[in-house]
């Protein structure tokens, strides 16, 4: 009787804990930047400047906020980097820090809050199916045993006028069974515990701490202003954005020969 009101509790006890469960995972992230520039028109020790400046715009810091079914991925405003100055006669703005990801792993959708050239947009759709493959290599990250999977996606790159460029991409994730939840960084999810790792060849996110079940709980609220559109339409909108900065791109140089500003986002 005992034995068996131990396992009744137990039980409760499990349910309590997956219900009030939370946790905030920060991550790192890091980009490679392969830009190719004009020689006969930008400087080569310019050009140099330009590539480090753009390397650590893109090296940012996010915050994971999760629980069992839902997440919000957001930058870390208070550690957000200084936009560079123009002392170099360089000046280079990379935006999208107000981007809010939401995800409801359980529905299988998420929501988007993106700002594109001072217009917010809500992008709602339904999260991808990741057909990974789980690896048996391990290797751990902070205190947690992680475990290698893998998949590939395939790329479009828009060319030259309707020119178009397709590759496939391997993306390798680390995830961790110690932390049980379908769910990671950006859009990464599918994975039998939380992903605390993500490569795709381009850029890496790697988590650098992870705080369980914090004093502050934070509301886990789903984005609601904004224009409401598909992930398809948003995808329209940008390649026209895209087009125009092409064109913003053209007349970069300013009438002294000098200052180069470059923006890539909003």
């Amino acid at each position: 009787m005992k034995h068996a009101l131990a396992i009744i509790i137990c039980f409760f006890s499990v349910q309590l804990w997956c219900q009030n469960f939370q946790g905030v995972a920060t991550y790192k992230t890091k980009r490679k930047i392969d830009i190719k520039m004009d020689s006969t028109q930008i400087a080569s020790d310019m050009q140099e400047k330009m590539m480090e400046m753009l390397k650590k715009q893109f090296e940012k810091t996010y915050l994971l906020t999760f629980n069992k079914e839902e997440s919000i991925y957001k930058e870390d405003e208070a550690l957000s980097s200084p936009q560079p100055g123009s002392s170099s006669g360089i000046m280079v703005s990379v935006s999208g820090g107000s981007d809010l990801l939401y995800k409801n792993t359980k529905q299988q959708r998420f929501t988007n809050q993106n700002e594109v050239m001072g217009k917010v947009f809500l992008i709602k759709d339904s999260l991808n199916t990741i057909n990974w493959k789980l690896e048996k290599e391990t290797k751990n990250i902070g205190e947690y045993t992680c475990f290698k999977a893998t998949t590939t996606r395939t790329d479009t790159m828009q060319l030259n006028g309707e020119e178009k460029e397709t590759k496939e991409v391997t993306i390798t994730a680390w995830y961790t069974p110690q932390i049980p939840v379908n769910n990671g960084p950006s859009m990464y999810h599918g994975l039998p515990g939380l992903i605390l790792e993500a490569n795709d060849g381009s850029e890496v996110i790697v988590c650098s701490k992870i705080v369980l079940n914090p004093d502050d709980k934070t509301t886990i609220s789903e984005p609601s202003k904004g224009k409401e559109v598909s992930q398809k339409e948003f995808d329209i909108i940008m390649e026209k954005k895209m087009k125009e900065m092409e064109e913003q791109f053209s007349s970069s140089r300013n009438s002294d020969g000098n200052t180069i500003q470059i923006r890539i986002g909003g």
